[in-house]
């Protein structure tokens, strides 16, 4: 088998052969959205492919990369130019029918890796929904923020005020952006901007998860932030950027391990079987209810 890990790459007959191994394909998912002034439209986009393209490297042989979906739920940040939002319900139709095209074709393990954040809620639920489509299917969605090897990372070198000082086009994303491409990176034009209201339950740091000390709420982003930036990017540097992207590849890798080994258990159905008219199990029939 190649050591080519991107799906679009593959030809048919390593692709059969791929899902013949059980490989764990995995989705990176973004949006096309305002950065702030310094930074451009498609940061999500370019580092949750890297962090993909990481973990993909250090487990060739457990992994397939699909490529990026790069337009996502953002209604929100239609206040600043440039920014495309999916409706949810069809983003996650969408995405649905990526994932049944991959089980009809043999995979059974997926991992839907997030790079925006209001897709959060909307990858956990395509995972639910592709598990309950295919009971010999595994699938997870998470931003990846949310790794744990990132949440433990951050704290080692993060100067900007929590919370708030990492919550988007901010310290965290602008030198993860500069680890990755710092040719479109404007520093000279990096703002520090946390003008949201002082909040014990609605702040805004990625080093919660995304929806600050306790609670999420998604406000007008331009009601929240005056140039697009929510946090400090004055803040970033190249070399916090490969710090936190090298830990978000090896957490990645690790979560993906444990994926490719975990056991696809059968459905128990613990309903007393009840008999039709015909004297079959109505279960075995598809009859919706208990009559």
């Amino acid at each position: 088998m190649t050591s080519e890990f991107r799906y679009e790459k593959l030809k048919w007959k390593q692709i059969d052969e791929a899902a013949q191994q059980d490989r764990v394909v995995v989705i990176p998912v973004a949006c096309v959205e305002d950065h702030g002034p310094h930074l451009p439209l498609d940061v999500d986009v370019v580092i949750v492919t890297d962090i993909c393209h990481r973990a993909a490297k250090l487990i060739p042989d457990k992994i397939l990369v699909f490529p990026t979906q790069v337009n996502g739920y953002d209604p929100h940040h239609m206040d600043f130019p440039g920014t495309i939002t999916i409706k949810w319900n069809t983003f996650v139709e969408y995405m649905l029918d990526i994932t049944r095209s991959l089980a009809h074709h043999g995979f059974r393990r997926f991992v839907i890796l997030n790079g925006h954040g209001s897709n959060t809620p909307l990858v956990e639920l395509i995972a639910r929904l592709m598990i309950i489509e295919h009971p010999q299917a595994l699938a997870t969605g998470f931003s990846w923020w949310q790794i744990p090897r990132v949440r433990e990372e951050i704290p080692k070198f993060r100067e900007s005020e929590y919370p708030g000082g990492m919550a988007h086009a901010c310290e965290l994303e602008t030198s993860a952006y500069l680890a990755i491409d710092p040719q479109y990176v404007e520093m000279d034009k990096a703002v520090k901007d946390i003008h949201f209201p002082k909040s014990r339950f609605f702040a805004h740091d990625l080093a919660t998860g995304g929806a600050g000390p306790s609670l999420g709420m998604m406000e007008w982003w331009s009601t929240l932030s005056e140039t697009g930036v929510m946090g400090d990017a004055t803040k970033a540097t190249r070399q916090k950027g490969e710090q936190v992207l090298q830990a978000a590849g090896e957490g990645l890798r690790d979560i993906i391990c444990e994926l490719h080994e975990r056991q696809v258990r059968r459905r128990v159905n613990h309903h007393t079987p009840v008999r039709t008219e015909y004297g079959k199990n109505m279960w075995e029939t598809g009859g919706e209810g208990r009559r």
